[in-house]
């Protein structure tokens, strides 16, 4: 299994980016996947997730301005960044395979997964 993620970049407040992460040696329509950051000093928190029943799950501080999405016939995944702020600053993993799921808010959703992919930099500037 490879995840390898593009996309990122260094954009101004209120600008856009599309990330993708190309997996290889699996379906990814077969496995639960998620888009992942760690900011320098910060863990590492989950910013959108494929819940179980097919919807996205996302951290508060995303709801409303990010999109995950896959395209099954490309073998990849895809998040949306809209109205990007500079508290988005980080770099930004996909992840698939799931290892633990959860259930809050009425979601059923993974929260760890077994593989990662080496990440690409998003940077907001004010």
């Amino acid at each position: 299994v490879q995840l390898k993620e593009s996309g990122g970049g260094s954009v101004q407040t209120g600008g856009s980016l599309r990330l993708s992460c190309v997996a290889s040696g699996y379906t990814v329509s077969r496995y639960s996947m998620g888009w992942f950051r760690q900011a320098p000093g910060k863990e590492r928190e989950g910013v959108a997730t494929e819940a179980d029943d097919g919807s996205g799950r996302y951290a508060d501080s995303v709801k409303g301005r990010f999109t995950i999405s896959k395209d099954n016939a490309k073998n990849t995944l895809y998040l949306q960044m809209n109205d990007l702020k500079p508290d988005d600053t980080a770099m930004y993993y996909c992840a698939t395979h799931c290892r633990y799921r959860k259930y809050d808010g009425g979601m059923r959703f993974c929260s760890d997964f077994r593989y990662w992919g080496q990440g690409t930099q998003v940077t907001v500037s004010s």
